[in-house]
């Protein structure tokens, strides 16, 4: 799978449902693990926000794109020091991308979690899937470390 794969969210999305998340993340309720990420423009520097899903798998933490390349997504590659928000709490981060041979456990994990709300984006992958079918759209999926900032 190309890693220029996106899925632009419909108006429902943009305009009801992350704003909903959003709102609630910054008034401390995290809704299934939900976060505010605050990332930097990559032309302006601006501070830009988007609700995620943080992932928890032993010690480690993942944030995973399920759109593919958003424009979080391009932003933290261009600079991934970053933030992630629940109500006042603010922790600082940088992300390190992983490379696609390393992808398969944490889609596993996050389409276990989340796939009812995500699914979709995984056209036919579910907890069940395959290694060999994970690896295969795994470049289409980005997957960032979070790591102390």
């Amino acid at each position: 799978m190309p890693d220029n794969r996106y899925l632009q969210p419909g108006w429902f999305t943009r305009n009801v449902f992350n704003r909903t998340v959003r709102r609630l993340t910054r008034w401390g309720v995290s809704v299934a693990g939900s976060r505010e990420l605050r990332v930097r423009g990559r032309t302006s520097g601006e501070w830009r926000s988007t609700p995620v899903n943080l992932l928890s798998i032993s010690d480690q933490r993942y944030l995973v794109a399920p759109r593919g390349t958003t424009q979080w997504v391009r932003n933290i590659r261009v600079n991934p020091a970053a933030e992630l928000r629940v109500g006042r709490r603010s922790e600082s981060f940088r992300a390190e991308e992983l490379p696609d041979t390393e992808k398969v456990p944490v889609l596993r994990e996050y389409v276990r979690r989340w796939g009812w709300e995500v699914g979709a984006f995984f056209e036919g992958i579910d907890k069940n899937s395959s290694d060999a079918d994970l690896a295969r759209i795994a470049g289409g999926f980005p997957v960032f470390r979070v790591l102390p900032g």
